[in-house]
Formats: structure tokens, C-alpha cells, sequence
């Protein structure tokens, strides 16, 4: 029998213009960081044109891990993580989780914003917790058994939205975050790509959401455009929601230093003498403080590339994307104009939304301005006028466009590429 996706509520903008404020917006709450004040963000955020956030809402912690009270969060450890991006947390604070999720939720209903809901927490949330707890908790939990933990978590929450007349700022419901990069693969056979091997999982979980939440958009979501395996994603999904990070000239630093290689993969002599500041440690003496060393089995984000991002010079490292930009070039925007329109196809198949939840070019190191600077403004722009030709409901500037973010500076530019997306939405 063939699927009904369940449609849009109707009091939804026609387009949404979105701005990622992943999990940073319960992590950096301290002293002069970017969430200190949540009223000021949402009022930024509306000023550079965005109508929608997306955010790890922490369900599982909240409603599935069994902690309860305030939990502490903070750095992962001294100077460990400080150069890379999303990983700079600069003070120790204690939330009452549920409590600032529904703060949240209320400042976004006062600034007429909405909210994708969705979890990273079977990628990195819990690394940044004060202990071990939150993370345990959730690797306790039988790898073919998440998907539905996670339904129940993101169903509880969305009872308490409703509880609290605050339902209305609900979007939709992502399962989780890019679901074949994380915990949810674990103990997968590992035969076929895990967009494949992961669907019964998540068309589970889905069903899970479904019946407890029945009127409430549903879906999971994917790293790039998994072309090589579109017949993996779920029958059950609503929304279709991609991140078409494309890579090309950031591929030869990625690949060709091994960043992000199993253990022997790494180049340590090369990266050290063409992209890294004097005065960095070994790597393998590059850790987070003892005690702390769980951290990095709480992230995916690996050793090799937390140590480049963390000891590179940013300029050395964007002098080398400007050199080799000009050799990838056209292939980056075949990548991105096949992936879109193939993305399009999909959701125009099954009759549903269509959603870029993060992208264009890739993971740089914080202080890294390759997707602010003239190429990647224009590959900002590009992309969003595609989203737009594609039919796309909702879609970024570009995933360093956030609050946490140097780029959240570049105040013209997103108010710029908000503006071309509605526009040329209009006009397709």
C-alpha cells in the first residue's frame, strides 16, 4: 500500500529561509557568546532575512535518557577543539534542558519564527556535557532499537509544544541529523551503503512518529545527495531534506592530507610543514585533557581533522582553496546542479517538500573565510537561485551563516541570498 505523506500545515511560510543553529544554541550560552541572549539571536536572525532555525532539540536527553535537573556543558577540554568550527565553546554553563527548550520555542513564536526540529545526538551533542552520562545513555540503547527511541523522544516533545501552545512554531520533525554519519549505523552489516542497510530502521521509527504524532511533518535526514542509493531512503518520509556539501577543491585538503582517514591514514610530517602554525604538538599528543578522553568517542568528527583545524594557518589554508578553486570549478557546480535536480526528482516522485538543511562547499576550519569570500558568496548565491529553480521549499545561505559562525557578520550577504531565494521563488 502505498504511502500518504502527510501534508503541510497550512499556516506555514511558502518558502522557508533557514539559518542552522544546530546544538550551538544550548552549548554557547555564556558570557558574550552568540546565545547568551536568545532574544537578540532570533532578532538578528530576522533581520538577515530568515524566517526559520534548525536545531538539535536534545529529545533524547530530554525525554528518553532518564537525567533529569540541569546538566553542565562546556569546552572539550582546554584548548582542545578551540580552532574548529562548531567545536569553540568558550564557557562551562548549567541549562535546565527542557526549560530552555521551551524558551526557545517561545522566542521563536514572539519573533514569528519556526523551527525544524531534529537531534545530533548520536553524533556530538553529548560531548560537550559535563559528564559522560548523556552519552552513555545513549549507546546503552540497542543500535536496531534508536530510530524508535528517537520517535518517542521527538512524539514527547512535541506533546509538551502542544501542552504549551507553542505546536504552531513546529516545522517538521527530523528523526536525526544526517543518518548514515553517526551511531545509528552501528552494527549494520555493512554490505551496502548505509543510506541502503539503515532504511528498515528509520521506516520503523518513522512508522513510531507517525502514530503518535500523526499530523506532524516527519523525516530523516542525509549528508550530500545519496544518488548511489536513493532507493534506501524511507517510503514514510514527508519531507525530503539534503545537504549538499560538494566538496571538489576542499577535497584536496581533505583527502590529500587523509584528514579524516581510519588510524594510519593521517599525513602528520606534510600537514605540518604546508598548512600548520609553528609551534603545534604532535599529534598524538593532541588531546583533550585526562579524564576527558571519551569526548572523542562522543563526536564524529575525527582526531585528524580537529587537530588541522585547531593548528592551521586559516590563510595558508585558503590561499591553497583560491589556487586549486579555478581546476574544480565547473565539476563543483555540475555536483551541486545534478545533486539538486535529482534531490527535485525524488521528492517530486513521491509528493513531498523538498528541503537543503545544510551546505554548499564543506567543513573548513573556523577562522576559514573560502565561503564568505568572493567564490563562496557566489557559490552562495548560485545555490540558493538553484534551490529556488528546483522547486525547493526551504533552504540556507549556507551552513556557516549562523550565529556561531564569523560568517553570521556578513549581514548584506544574507539578507542578500534570503531575499534572491523568495524572489526567484516567485518567479519560477
Amino acid at each position: 500500500m502505498a504511502y500518504s505523506p502527510i501534508p503541510l500545515p497550512t499556516h506555514l511560510p511558502d518558502r522557508l529561509t533557514i539559518t542552522l543553529w544546530d546544538f550551538t544554541w544550548y552549548t554557547r550560552t555564556g558570557p558574550g557568546e552568540p546565545f547568551e541572549n536568545l532574544d537578540r539571536a532570533f532578532a538578528e536572525a530576522v533581520d538577515r532575512g530568515y524566517n526559520t532555525i534548525r536545531i538539535c532539540a536534545m529529545p533524547f536527553l530530554i525525554f528518553g535518557s532518564g537525567l533529569t535537573g540541569e546538566i553542565e556543558l562546556g569546552p572539550l577540554g582546554g584548548e582542545y577543539g578551540q580552532g574548529t568550527r562548531w567545536y569553540d565553546v568558550r564557557h562551562r554553563t548549567r541549562i535546565d534542558p527542557k526549560a530552555h527548550l521551551l524558551e526557545l520555542l517561545r522566542t521563536a513564536q514572539r519573533h514569528s519564527v519556526f523551527v525544524i526540529i531534529s537531534s545530533w545526538e548520536y553524533q556530538q551533542s553529548s560531548s560537550f556535557a559535563g559528564d559522560r552520562r548523556w552519552f552513555d545513555a545513549l549507546m546503552a540503547v540497542s543500535p536496531e532499537d534508536r530510530p524508535v527511541r528517537l520517535a518517542d523522544a521527538l512524539a514527547d516533545l512535541c506533546d509538551l509544544a502542544e501542552a504549551e501552545g507553542l505546536s504552531d512554531v513546529i516545522a517538521f520533525v527530523e528523526l536525526h541529523n544526517e543518518v548514515q554519519g553517526g551511531y545509528l549505523t552501528e552494527g549494520l552489516p555493512g554490505k551496502e551503503p548505509a543510506v541502503v542497510e539503515l532504511r528498515e530502521r528509520l521506516e520503523a521509527g518513522l512508522d513510531r512518529f507517525h502514530e503518535r504524532r500523526p499530523t506532524i511533518p516527519a523525516t530523516v535526514n542525509y549528508a550530500r545527495v545519496p544518488l548511489e542509493s536513493f532507493r534506501g531512503i524511507p517510503h514514510n518520509i514527508d519531507v525530503g531534506i539534503f545537504h549538499p556539501y560538494v566538496y571538489g577543491v576542499l577535497d584536496e585538503l581533505v583527502t590529500g592530507y587523509g584528514l579524516r582517514s581510519p588510524d594510519g591514514g593521517f599525513d602528520e610530517e606534510r600537514a605540518r610543514t604546508d598548512l600548520m602554525r609553528p609551534g603545534a604538538p604532535p599529534f598524538d599528543q593532541w588531546l583533550p585533557p585526562a579524564g576527558e578522553e571519551w569526548r572523542q568517542q562522543a563526536t564524529i568528527v575525527g582526531k585528524p581533522e580537529i587537530y588541522v583545524h585547531d593548528w592551521c594557518d586559516a590563510e595558508v589554508w585558503d590561499r591553497i582553496l583560491y589556487e586549486r578553486y579555478g581546476a574544480h570549478h565547473l565539476a563543483m557546480l555540475t555536483t551541486l546542479e545534478t545533486w539538486m535536480s535529482a534531490a527535485a526528482d525524488l521528492c517530486v516522485g513521491r509528493g513531498i517538500p523538498l528541503v537543503f538543511g545544510e551546505g554548499w562547499i564543506g567543513y573548513t576550519p573556523l577562522n576559514g573565510t573560502f565561503e564568505e569570500g568572493p567564490i563562496g558568496a557566489e557559490f552562495c548565491r548560485r545555490a540558493v537561485r538553484g534551490s529556488a529553480e528546483v522547486g525547493a521549499w526551504g533552504t540556507i545561505v549556507c551552513s556557516n551563516a549562523a550565529p556561531h559562525h564569523p560568517m553570521w557578520s556578513q549581514t548584506e550577504l544574507q539578507r542578500e541570498c534570503n531575499e534572491l531565494f523568495l524572489q526567484a521563488a516567485k518567479e519560477s
